[in-house]
């Protein structure tokens, strides 16, 4: 049971950080991994559901791995250069966005419950920033830096220009270099 929920979130994850949540089909997804969309329904009895599942998974798994990584590293600019390249993976991997980065493009048509996961997102980016760099402002710039990094990156199929954005960054003293 558990691992057919996890199959479902696996394979719904690619399809949000590509297409959206207004890209996500139950009954494309069912085809997908080969069961009927009443079969998802049975685990995530709605979209909402399936979406805030989805967001909520993937802000335990960044909170996760930034955790561990700023617990072994203290040095503020390696901390810098692990969150970018987090962001970065996603583009490599087919050109996708980051997927609570996506859900926020798409805010305003999200049912809550996703709404509350992706909120959880960013203030558990910003949070572990903080403990990185002086002043929450600052934590807050840099999220939507390399946010907008991504954006312009995916927008060009071009990951080359996610990294040119990052380096002007650091010259310009907005993230350690």
């Amino acid at each position: 049971m558990a691992d057919m929920r996890e199959t479902i979130l696996n394979a719904a994850q690619p399809t949000v950080q590509a297409h959206g949540y207004g890209g996500l089909s139950f009954r494309e997804l069912g085809k997908e991994i080969g069961i009927k969309s009443a079969s998802i329904h049975y685990h995530f009895p709605t979209k909402g559901d399936l979406g805030a599942a989805l967001a909520r998974r993937y802000w335990e798994e960044a909170q996760a791995a930034l955790n561990a990584f700023s617990d072994t590293n203290a040095d503020p600019a390696a901390c810098l250069r692990f969150y970018t390249a987090v962001f970065r993976v996603a583009l490599e991997n087919g050109n996708r966005m980051c997927l609570c980065g996506f859900l926020a493009a798409e805010i305003d048509g999200l049912p809550e419950v996703v709404r509350a996961e992706v909120k959880t997102f960013v203030d558990v980016c910003v949070r572990w920033l903080a403990t990185i760099l002086p002043g929450g402002d600052r934590a807050l710039a840099v999220y939507a830096a390399i946010s907008g990094a991504q954006l312009a990156a995916r927008s060009r199929g071009d990951v080359t220009v996610f990294d040119r954005i990052v380096e002007s960054y650091r010259a310009a003293g907005l993230i350690p270099a």
